[in-house]
């Protein structure tokens, strides 16, 4: 009941507060965590229905919790704009949730993401989803090869990152307005539920202001 409120939400604001200069064209997408306990060895006891252990790369942390996944339209120098918000357990794929939940509905847009979004074989010219990462080293191929092209796959590496910082910018934003990553006091699922979609629907709110 609280996740179709909080998708009735979305929408609305998506609908009803979109600013003029989202880009059209432009999206790019992210996941943060949302942690009940951390550590290695540390196992998780509260929400097990929708919680499982994962890993943060950016921030060398094990954990156990809930992901965020968020897909924001692109704004010249200024946070994204969000249109498609999913929460999954921790251990969830950020690429396999980005094909099921979000790539049906971003045909004829290009997507500007990390590494770990990076699938030649699916995003291929027959996809309507252009999905643009820093490069990722290609198995088997020849070091003339690699250093012949290092130069200019460096340049478009971080050009790349440049476009999507925002979106980490953006997460950065939503902590620190809510503290929506530190679930460490919530006790149960129902409670989890109501701290994500609570802090995200007032976060929300207060964004379409921002």
């Amino acid at each position: 009941m609280l996740s179709e409120t909080f998708k009735v939400l979305v929408e609305t604001m998506i609908q009803s507060f979109k600013p003029k200069d989202c880009d059209s064209i432009i999206s790019i997408v992210d996941s943060m965590p949302i942690v009940t306990c951390k550590g290695k060895n540390r196992e998780g006891k509260v929400a097990t229905e929708i919680t499982s252990k994962g890993y943060c790369s950016t921030k060398n942390m094990y954990y156990y919790g809930m992901k965020l996944h968020m897909v924001g339209q692109r704004r010249e120098g200024t946070l994204p704009f969000p249109e498609m918000i999913t929460l999954t357990p921790a251990s969830d794929n950020d690429l396999t949730v980005f094909k099921s939940e979000c790539v049906p509905y971003l045909s004829g847009k290009t997507v500007l993401a990390d590494k770990i979004y990076s699938d030649f074989s699916f995003f291929n010219e027959n996809n309507p989803v252009k999905v643009l990462t820093p490069h990722k080293e290609i198995k088997g191929e020849p070091e003339v090869l690699k250093q012949r092209e290092k130069a200019a796959r460096d340049l478009f590496s971080q050009a790349v990152s440049k476009v999507r910082q925002p979106i980490e910018s953006f997460f950065n934003w939503l902590n620190e307005k809510t503290e929506i990553q530190r679930a460490s006091k919530v006790r149960a699922t129902k409670g989890l539920l109501v701290h994500t979609f609570g802090k995200l629907a007032i976060a929300l709110l207060t964004f379409v202001n921002f």
